[in-house]
């Protein structure tokens, strides 16, 4: 009992100034937990835009085939083509032209192409994204 008396009497509280800085730092934590939470369920809601050039074919008829394969969530517009730095026209399919999520498509690029040299061929959505590959034709 007597023990039980001093461990009272010697018993000291936090005082008050701790505890406001100890619950504003717990109600920091809690909140960036919170926001980063939101934050990512947020980003499974928009759609990404994201295209993979699978394979391009240097055809003998002056032509560049290249499959494009949209790997995003939404569909993308294919607003533009290039080929080392220069626009070009696709033969097929004209322009703008839609591609949906987890589709692919074929353009026919035209070109005069040179067997070893090296061709950036390039493709720009209707959101200005840029998705770019190189490649070199056989010899």
């Amino acid at each position: 009992m007597k023990t039980l008396r001093k461990i009272r009497k010697n018993a000291k509280a936090l005082s008050p100034v701790v505890a406001s800085i100890i619950l504003i730092a717990v109600t920091v934590a809690v909140s960036i937990a919170v926001a980063a939470w939101m934050g990512a369920l947020t980003v499974g809601f928009m759609g990404t835009e994201q295209v993979e050039m699978r394979t391009i074919t240097f055809n003998s008829n002056s032509t560049v085939s290249v499959v494009l394969r949209n790997t995003g969530t939404s569909a993308v517009t294919i607003q533009e083509t290039w080929i080392n730095s220069a626009q070009v026209t696709p033969n097929s399919p004209t322009l703008p032209a839609a591609i949906n999520a987890n589709a692919e498509a074929t353009y026919n690029l035209p070109l005069v192409w040179t067997a070893g040299n090296n061709y950036q061929i390039k493709v720009v959505t209707a959101k200005g994204n840029p998705f770019m590959k190189n490649a070199i034709p056989p010899t």
